[in-house]
């Protein structure tokens, strides 16, 4: 009997030491993308080490992305997507992630080595748009803003609905609309007469933004990107501290001087 209960003071102050060591947790496995958002996690370090947090980026490039490996514990947190992404990787892979603070908004730009408006762009010109549901949404959207085409009036992008090339109704200079990955349009923009490409893929490839692209998203709308946990972690203490890092004066400051029009602070 004593025996037993040895065993069992013995489970339980490991727990607790185990809960204790969770809770304790001062450094933050971060999972961003390459390029621009490396250097706002710089900023982002600082602000975390006054509370005593050490975030560690880790770097995902190419078609890897950060949800797989944070659903599976290998990083703790991760800050390179908006909300629309992640809503339909959890819906796609039953992701057990959620949402715990917003951190800055990328603005999706259209580029071109040839012209320098999409007015400018002549009939039958061939624009190159990536393929995933999301930020082929968001394309034809910069298109049906500037009048390049007119997409169906029914379609409600507020509740969810992404468009798709069916979708578009009117196409005055029947310009040819191509879904091609983002990783081989921002490095062959030439071989088209303009491009959508998605901030991170732009950045590694040397363009920004509010340089470079000739037409971009206006400002506002639900594609701010997000710092995503894994939803057991939600209430760990840890998250505020690192909400509060990404949504600190040194990020405001280096978004709105180093990154302006580029970067904006989505808090």
């Amino acid at each position: 009997m004593k025996l037993a209960h040895l065993l069992a003071a013995c489970v339980a102050a490991f727990s607790l030491a185990h809960a204790a060591h969770a809770q304790d947790k001062t450094t933050i496995k971060l999972g961003i993308s390459g390029g621009v958002m490396e250097e706002v996690v710089q900023a982002v370090q600082k602000a975390a080490a006054r509370e005593g947090l050490k975030v560690q980026p880790v770097v995902f490039s190419g078609h890897i992305n950060a949800n797989g490996p944070l659903n599976d514990g290998d990083i703790d947190a991760n800050a390179f997507q908006h909300q629309p992404y992640l809503n339909g990787q959890i819906k796609a892979f039953g992701y057990k992630l959620v949402p715990v603070g917003k951190t800055l908004s990328a603005p999706l730009g259209i580029y071109s080595t040839r012209y320098k408006s999409l007015a400018a762009l002549p009939d039958k010109a061939v624009i190159g748009i990536p393929g995933d549901d999301t930020n082929r949404n968001r394309a034809l959207l910069i298109l049906q803003h500037y009048g390049v085409i007119k997409l169906r009036p029914t379609l409600d992008v507020s509740k969810g609905e992404n468009a798709t090339l069916l979708d578009v109704v009117e196409n005055p200079k029947k310009v040819q609309i191509k879904e091609i990955d983002s990783l081989i349009l921002a490095r062959s923009l030439a071989d088209v007469d303009a491009g959508a490409v998605i901030t991170a893929q732009a950045s590694q490839a040397g363009l920004l933004v509010a340089r470079d692209a000739i037409a971009a998203e206006p400002p506002g709308g639900p594609y701010a990107n997000v710092i995503a946990v894994q939803e057991k972690n939600r209430d760990q203490p840890w998250v505020p501290k690192l909400v509060r890092a990404f949504q600190s004066d040194e990020v405001r400051q280096l978004l709105e001087t180093r990154f302006k029009g580029t970067l904006l602070p989505a808090f």
